[in-house]
């Protein structure tokens, strides 16, 4: 640090010119002096110059913040430990009529990049209760971040309680003003549009950028000083969030994490836990059990600053409690990465259920040289069968959309292969959406139905909807989407009426004009559950309760075949993946 002592002096020079309260109240959000080098919504030029002169003379941040924090008396937080708040803002919220999905989102996010959440506040659309939450969360954590209140309505007051909370005032920003009056057509600055367009005056606005695709947000976020303003729409919220949180929050990953996933419960595990908490008093354990998780029952997370150490109390765990017990190879995400986690599969079989999935995966190749992607759907109704084939033909879709990437990328310059590289590692989302249609019936199991529409979401289906029967609901897809000529179906040739189906068939000369296809023909039961539980595929949770051929609620009963006792003597259900008699299957359907 060549030029310490002139800094020294350049920060005594900046406390002289303000009080030490005024510094801190109006920049406790700048941890460091690399934070400081971006100033564009700071009045104070003087100290804005001073410190762009400490950057171009390469000094220590850390250090010189460190000397900061001394001399001042700011937050102890490090800048290995930013933290952050986060403010609900919402009378939906506390009245019930609006679920908060907002903060589970912001945790996960902020965790990832190393942010320490240290409280989350839900509050009404009230000015005093913002102002004041802001001003307290903004004088305790790095990063404070609110959700909701920022639309054009008389109850959307969050901007005015930012400003309340830093004695500031509302202006109609240019920017704003000139985005929301292309957008809503008016320039009537006391409109409910321009509502929005009022921010704090000292705010920053934030555009959010995509490295990867290049994509440029249209419309900023805006941030007052450490108060990042967020939409509480949670569509809105997360799109913004993920274009623009490493370049505010930082990346401060620096802890070695460890998941364990295991079969046993809580009361269990007690033992083990407490010997490896005593044992390793440098890593963090968390226990979260699952009582109805279809694979495992409880979730321990190990986190340390110590690779060696967070290694070490896991082997320590494990060898406390028996490895059969970890539930290894756990994933819980496996859309990502299905090709891969299929090939695994496929080499890990044995011969029968190898060839089955083998077959399965060359009647879809089949039907992907016959049909453009776009003229193929799935046909899903939350069943295990129709599981498994919308799986499969995710992956083999997805697996050819990244070949042809491979492919394009041939011959071409440096330059243009890079930017082909990082469109194909922006994948899977980026891919066009699998096209599906979900058949519903009256009495459906409240369950299946959502099911049905986590795994829309799970795999971004372009789902269509359309009521039952059957033949009635393929003649609407015809109409609706005529551009449709094959619709995948998991029809197996165990199923009632099924034994003399062929991999490709028409449907009946009176039925809408469709070339059904049938991958898992051949399927028997025990490979559909092995195909759907080695990969770690959710199902629906009816299946864990002793169902095993799901109709409707009339039709459907738990299977006897599968029923038993507790260890109270109780009556129960053993899982469907549990029978062992195939021929049993259908012994619930009444």
């Amino acid at each position: 640090l060549p030029r310490f002592t002139d800094m020294n002096s350049r920060l005594q020079a900046v406390v002289l010119r303000s009080s030490v309260r005024d510094l801190l109240f109006k920049y406790s959000s700048l941890l460091s002096f690399r934070n400081l080098w971006n100033l564009q919504y700071c009045h104070h030029s003087y100290l804005a110059r001073n410190f762009k002169k400490v950057e171009a003379q390469h000094m220590e941040y850390n250090t010189a913040s460190n000397y900061f924090r001394m001399n001042t008396g700011i937050r102890k937080d490090t800048e290995d430990a930013p933290t952050a708040g986060i403010i609900v803002i919402g009378d939906e919220i506390l009245k019930g009529r609006t679920q908060d999905t907002n903060s589970y989102f912001l945790v996960k996010r902020l965790h990832r990049l190393g942010v320490q959440v240290k409280k989350i506040s839900v509050i009404g659309d009230d000015l005093s209760s913002i102002s004041s939450e802001v001003r307290e969360f903004s004088e305790h954590y790095t990063h404070v971040i609110t959700a909701g209140g920022i639309g054009p309505t008389h109850d959307d007051v969050t901007y005015q309680g930012v400003a309340d909370a830093f004695n500031d005032e509302l202006i109609a920003h240019p920017e704003l003003v000139a985005f929301i009056g292309n957008y809503f057509k008016t320039d009537d600055l006391r409109s409910p549009s321009m509502k929005m367009a009022h921010i704090p005056s000292c705010s920053e606005l934030v555009y959010g950028e995509d490295k990867t695709t290049g994509y440029k947000s249209r419309f900023p976020v805006v941030r007052v000083r450490n108060v990042l303003v967020l939409p509480g729409v949670p569509r809105l919220l997360e799109k913004a969030v993920k274009l623009i949180d490493k370049r505010l929050f930082g990346d401060h990953r620096q802890l070695s994490c460890a998941d364990l996933y295991l079969s046993l419960d809580e009361v269990s595990l007690a033992t083990a836990l407490n010997s490896t908490v005593t044992c390793f008093p440098g890593v963090t354990i968390g226990s979260y059990p699952q009582l109805l998780h279809s694979y495992y029952k409880t979730h321990l997370t190990m986190e340390g600053s110590d690779l060696t150490q967070v290694d070490a109390a896991k082997q320590h765990f494990l060898s406390q409690i028996g490895t059969a017990h970890e539930v290894a190879g756990y994933v819980t995400d496996p859309v990502r990465g299905a090709w891969q986690r299929l090939q695994a599969l496929l080499r890990d079989s044995e011969p029968s259920i190898h060839n089955s999935i083998t077959e399965a995966l060359q009647v879809l190749q089949k039907c992907l040289q016959e049909y453009k992607p776009e003229e193929i759907c799935v046909c899903f109704n939350g069943g295990k069968d129709c599981l498994a084939v919308l799986h499969l033909f995710y992956a083999i879709l997805h697996e050819q959309e990244l070949n042809s990437i491979d492919k394009k990328s041939e011959g071409r310059s440096p330059t243009q292969h890079s930017t082909e590289e990082s469109e194909k590692n922006a994948l899977p989302q980026h891919l066009p959406k699998l096209q599906a249609v979900y058949i519903t019936e009256e009495n459906a199991f409240p369950q299946l139905a959502q099911f049905v529409e986590r795994t829309i979401n799970r795999y971004e289906l372009d789902c269509t909807v359309l009521p039952g029967p059957l033949k009635t609901a393929l003649d609407t897809l015809l109409q609706q989407r005529p551009n449709i000529k094959a619709v995948i179906m998991g029809s197996r040739s165990t199923d009632p009426y099924c034994e003399k189906l062929s991999f490709f068939q028409r449907t009946d000369n009176d039925w809408p004009v469709f070339m059904r296809v049938h991958p898992l023909l051949n399927w028997d039961y025990a490979t559909v559950w092995h195909f759907i539980r080695q990969l770690y595929l959710p199902y629906c949770t009816l299946y864990d309760r002793g169902y095993t051929s799901l109709g409707n609620a009339s039709n459907t009963v738990q299977n006897p075949a599968l029923q038993t006792t507790d260890r109270l003597g109780q009556p129960t259900y053993r899982p469907a993946y549990m029978l062992q008699e195939p021929k049993h299957e259908r012994n619930g359907r009444t």
